[in-house]
């Protein structure tokens, strides 16, 4: 059943389901703050149209009618930045959180995505509010100030990615113009498996999200990225890897002997080929004497957005040395 919300062009909302803030999130949230990004060019989209509306889209936070096209969109997750402005919904966006650091022009905020506030969001007059996570309770006191909310998590394959694009392009007038990033990712990421052939089948990878080797599995989104190629993630047979974010240890790693290393700790830990090889006992790792280290960019590795695609290249093109 929905509820009215009383605010003007606001919207009707349906059943909530509350999900749990996934560690990814907070990672993220951490790792990401002290590095900036370039700017990437916004692909040309048509003005947004509003014959479609009303519309209803699903988030984790259940149903949202949306009556009209909103037009002061505040996003409070990293990742949806990346994606309304992807699909050509960047002037649609009023505010951003303090962790949307791309494209260069999102109207960054002091907006704290991991502790949000109610009361400084709807300073913004949002008629549409993008989360990750409803740390704090934040939906509800949403809702209480009668602000739309659409709760979309942390992906954990690329099909949640996808859907998640079409879901904006949905809420915000851009249908095609997301129709047509998902199929830009699809083309780009399969031909990135394909230029690889068999090169990535049983290599092992290490992805290390911080220099106390914290790691991802084969569970999580990025893990998810590595099984498209074939490789033998590393940290799914650590002991505490039904998380999906195991703390491996120097040892543990060294003994599996990766032959590929993802270091998505560039930014906020500076860590780099050069110090990898410097490290006890990793010097004679195959990754490292065959020069298969992948200096990625911690934000495009930690988020589930357009550039996703950009990573997979990336590992292709480690892959082939």
């Amino acid at each position: 059943m929905h509820r009215s919300l009383s605010r003007p062009r606001t919207t009707s909302r349906g059943h909530r389901r509350t999900t749990p803030a996934a560690l990814l999130l907070g990672l993220s949230l951490a790792l990401t703050a002290c590095g900036g990004d370039a700017p990437a060019d916004e692909p040309a989209a048509d003005a947004p149209s509003s014959d479609a509306f009303p519309v209803t889209v699903t988030g984790a936070d259940g149903e949202l009618t949306l009556d009209e096209r909103p037009e002061d969109i505040v996003s409070m997750s990293a990742t949806a930045t990346e994606m309304l402005f992807a699909i050509g919904a960047g002037e649609q966006v009023e505010a951003v959180d303090d962790n949307s650091n791309h494209p260069a022009d999102a109207p960054t905020t002091d907006l704290s995505a991991f502790t949000p506030n109610a009361e400084a969001i709807a300073e913004y007059a949002p008629d549409l509010v993008v989360l990750s996570d409803d740390l704090n309770g934040i939906v509800d006191a949403l809702d209480a100030l009668s602000i739309p909310t659409l709760l979309l998590p942390a992906a954990e394959t690329l099909d949640d990615s996808y859907e998640q694009l079409e879901t904006l392009g949905e809420a915000t007038g851009h249908a095609e113009e997301a129709d047509e990033v998902v199929a830009d990712m699809q083309d780009r990421i399969d031909a990135a498996v394909e230029s690889v052939g068999d090169a990535g089948e049983g290599t092992r990878v290490y992805h290390e999200l911080d220099p106390s080797f914290f790691s991802a599995t084969s569970d999580t989104f990025i893990g998810s990225i590595y099984s498209r190629f074939g490789l033998e993630n590393i940290a799914d047979e650590a002991p505490d890897a039904a998380g999906g974010y195991p703390q491996l240890s120097a040892e543990y790693i060294a003994g599996q002997e990766p032959g590929l290393i993802v270091l998505a700790d560039t930014k906020c830990c500076d860590q780099s080929a050069a110090t990898v090889a410097e490290r006890p006992a990793f010097g004679g790792l195959p990754a490292v004497q065959e020069g298969r280290i992948l200096e990625a960019d911690d934000d495009i590795a930690s988020r589930w957005g357009p550039r996703i695609a950009d990573f997979a290249e990336a590992v292709a093109d480690t892959l082939q040395g």
